[in-house]
């Protein structure tokens, strides 16, 4: 199968799951929506304060939600002469946004809890009946978009946005049913408060852990898994390559690894050699390492050329190409083909 075919299988793979993706999400936003509304209406006439904060953090969900569609939907736009990659990126950038939120969230949830406990509102729920109700509908709602996005959480980060956002508000939902029950059968109404400390200490260790891997897409880290100096060891016992510098890897969205590097090779080297040498590399991507990396970019140099760097970025580098070419010859001749 050649590279062409490849990339279209990869395509229409990525171009199903966003079909689904979408559908998903689009299932989820509908129930969240109904179910805000409802929450809205309970919190109005209970006059219950839980209720009426589980109804804020069902209206971030839906906001979360709502972007996690319009990403969906944004990812299935084929690329272009101006976005190259699409919409791929998108989705982790609404990934960070939501772990932004959820994490806002949460920390307001602990000082709120805190507040409460240390002065308890004299208002109490007017209808624990109906506050019992209003919790239990919630629940099922957040149950039902939990099994239709449990399927599909993990194939990118915009879908474990989403997928957190529902857990966390089933959790949310828990708490007010557990308040109800625990209100209608012993009168403290200061339990309200601690479950919500509780479910906020939950929700921020994962709106962090979530936040930060999205920002390792964005700040191009090297990707969880993969060790560039083993990657540039490797290249460097490919036959005919002498050296292997300027070697970036990163990440574009979830399963689109990529890595780019300038490859020094023999000097005289035939382009039926040179095709053997990029297939080797792009071999030894795929298949050699723990990420396997199919969108690889190489710059084949000859021995002796110099390249001439406009910025400071590549100065590591650029020294390790300024090696003398007898230095250089002699680790070429003691390459060997390891891919």
């Amino acid at each position: 199968m050649n590279d062409t075919e490849t990339w279209a299988e990869q395509t229409s793979g990525r171009q199903s799951s966003a079909r689904s993706h979408q559908r998903r999400l689009a299932f989820t936003l509908s129930f969240t929506s109904l179910v805000l509304v409802a929450e809205v209406v309970g919190a109005y006439i209970t006059g219950s304060l839980a209720l009426l904060v589980d109804a804020g953090h069902m209206l971030t969900d839906v906001a979360v939600l709502t972007a996690s569609l319009v990403t969906a939907t944004l990812m299935r736009r084929r690329p272009t002469n101006e976005k190259t990659w699409g919409w791929a990126r998108l989705e982790v950038i609404t990934a960070a946004a939501g772990a932004a939120v959820l994490l806002a969230v949460g920390c307001y949830a602990l000082v709120e809890a805190v507040l409460r406990l240390s002065n308890p509102a004299a208002d109490g729920v007017q209808d624990l009946g109906l506050l019992l109700f209003f919790g239990i509908l919630g629940l099922l709602s957040n149950i039902a978009s939990i099994v239709v996005l449990a399927a599909q959480h993990n194939d990118n980060m915009n879908m474990r946005a989403a997928f957190l956002e529902v857990m966390n508000d089933a959790l949310g939902s828990v708490a007010v049913v557990i308040s109800a029950v625990v209100m209608l059968t012993t009168g403290w109404s200061g339990f309200d408060a601690v479950a919500g400390a509780a479910i906020a200490l939950l929700i921020v260790p994962r709106s962090i852990k979530l936040l930060i891997d999205s920002l390792r897409v964005l700040l191009e880290e090297t990707p969880k898994g993969l060790d560039l100096e083993a990657v540039k060891e490797h290249l460097e016992h490919v036959d005919h390559v002498v050296l292997v510098h300027d070697l970036h890897a990163g990440t574009v969205a979830s399963g689109l690894p990529r890595l780019t590097a300038h490859v020094v090779v023999d000097s005289g080297l035939s382009m039926k050699d040179a095709s053997r040498v990029l297939a080797s590399m792009q071999e030894c991507l795929r298949e050699h390492f723990p990420v396997s990396i199919e969108h690889t970019t190489f710059q084949l140099e000859p021995e002796g050329y110099m390249q001439h760097h406009e910025s400071g970025l590549h100065d590591e580098a650029q020294q390790s190409s300024d090696i003398p070419a007898d230095a250089r010859a002699e680790a070429g001749s003691v390459a060997l083909r390891s891919s």
